[in-house]
């Protein structure tokens, strides 16, 4: 349940909350925890227990029921789908393993589906892990443009292995431990419209000088090899209209290749598949993750253009797990969930409807300072004044627990930004329950 993104770990809120709410075999549990685990920030030690996961749900050892609104993006069909368990439990009888240097079916017709979906012919490679499907995406870069330079955006979050927190842009993931970082890792300031690092009130009057800079950047450069960026920041922050077509224009006038990262915002969760289909883009490759797995197992690809492959003659990705027919098994029965209980169209009608109800709702507050996002992947940004925007960490705290007692779980990010992420088949009745529970707590915290 660790929520907040640089979360302090003895924050008043959060202390408040154990001693209320914690049990003594919650307590023990997490003592345990801190023991055992290397501690990190964002991960251990952590803030309550978890014994089991359903649908919308996770359950405390305590007994208590939460409505997940974080689930660290995993969980777009739900926890624990009985078609997704029944589909895994028959492929382990089936086979549950393939050596790296033999290939099976059911890898094989993954690679051919996610291929299927790409906007141009395409050749997959799967990781482990979002982070080393990003890194892969990095090397093919290189190799198909001789290049070894990449432009990405500060506050950005593409993995935590070396080359990941390179691009990355996250004060966390970029401490002294991890340097010295890759070289020719450019950053430039991201698009955030109601934060602008340009100063400007909104896109009727920048010029999309965000997106500006990144040509100015790119031409002065000459040499980038790639572009690396959510498409949308899960944050969550929109861009403004036409900033990925400006963008994806200026990559191609410098020959530099344009990658999206689509881990946390892919396969629906924005109203669209792949929410760079919300800006009319064509990017030439495309990382997955996090949701493939179907909130059961971990699995991530990389999708490029086929005439990118062209680095066979090294390893880009060598992973043990390559092909692994349980985890394939996993991201096509979810692929086919998606579909079938049309998940995709689900989230955009109920996130449209969210984010209205939201605004009619907390229009005026003055401690409420934006309300965006698209489809289930939206956000309330907390602040001190809405005049100067500033944020208000503390507030926004007060907020977050004020709703854990209610029985709503859900992110911090960037400090101030109540960040929502329930699952795409939740209920009506259950995303209305947790809305209200929400504006409650916002109204009651001031």
């Amino acid at each position: 349940m660790r929520h907040t993104e640089g979360e302090a770990n003895t924050s008043a809120a959060r202390a408040d909350w154990s001693a209320r709410e914690n049990d003594a075999a919650t307590r023990d549990l997490l003592t345990r925890d801190a023991d055992a685990f290397l501690h990190q920030s964002l991960s251990s030690p952590c803030v309550s227990t978890i014994a089991r996961a359903e649908g919308i749900w996770i359950e405390d050892t305590a007994g208590r029921r939460y409505m997940d609104f974080h689930g660290n993006s995993v969980h777009h069909i739900g926890y624990g789908h009985p078609r997704l368990i029944a589909a895994i439990k028959d492929q382990l009888d089936a086979l549950p393993f393939s050596p790296r240097r033999f290939t099976n079916d059911v890898a094989t017709e993954l690679a051919e589906r996610l291929g299927a979906l790409a906007p141009w012919p395409a050749k997959v490679l799967f990781t482990t892990g979002g982070s080393d499907a990003n890194e892969v995406a990095l090397k093919l870069a290189r190799a198909a443009t001789g290049r070894f330079k990449t432009l990405s955006f500060w506050d950005s979050y593409h993995g935590a292995g070396f080359g990941a927190s390179a691009v990355g842009g996250e004060a966390t993931f970029r401490s002294h431990i991890a340097g010295p970082l890759l070289p020719g890792a450019e950053h430039v300031a991201p698009f955030h419209c109601y934060h602008c690092a340009y100063g400007h009130d909104g896109p009727e009057s920048c010029g999309l000088a965000c997106a500006k800079m990144v040509d100015y950047t790119l031409a002065r450069e000459g040499d980038t090899a790639s572009l690396i960026a959510e498409p949308m920041r899960a944050v969550p922050v929109v861009p403004p209209p036409g900033y990925w077509q400006a963008v994806e224009a200026s990559c191609r006038a410098q020959g530099t290749l344009l990658i999206m990262d689509e881990i946390p915002t892919g396969l629906g969760k924005t109203g669209r598949f792949f929410a760079y289909d919300h800006d009319g883009i064509t990017p030439d490759i495309i990382t997955l993750g996090k949701a493939l797995g179907g909130g059961v197992l971990p699995i991530a690809a990389v999708l490029a253009r086929a005439d990118l492959d062209v680095a066979g003659d090294f390893a880009i990705g060598h992973y043990t797990h390559e092909k692994n027919p349980v985890t394939a098994r996993a991201a096509l029965t979810t692929l086919d969930i998606i579909a079938e209980e049309g998940l995709v169209e689900r989230a955009a009608v109920l996130g449209t409807a969210a984010m209205d109800r939201l605004r009619d709702t907390l229009d005026g507050h003055p401690k409420v300072g934006d309300i965006r996002g698209r489809g289930l992947m939206f956000g309330i940004e907390i602040v001190t004044d809405r005049d100067t925007r500033s944020p208000d960490p503390e507030l926004a705290e007060r907020v977050y627990y004020a709703c854990l007692a209610e029985r709503l779980s859900f992110k911090i990010s960037a400090g101030s930004v109540l960040t929502l992420s329930p699952p795409l088949t939740i209920s009506q009745a259950d995303l209305d329950r947790a809305l209200g529970i929400i504006e409650t707590a916002i109204r009651k915290a001031v």
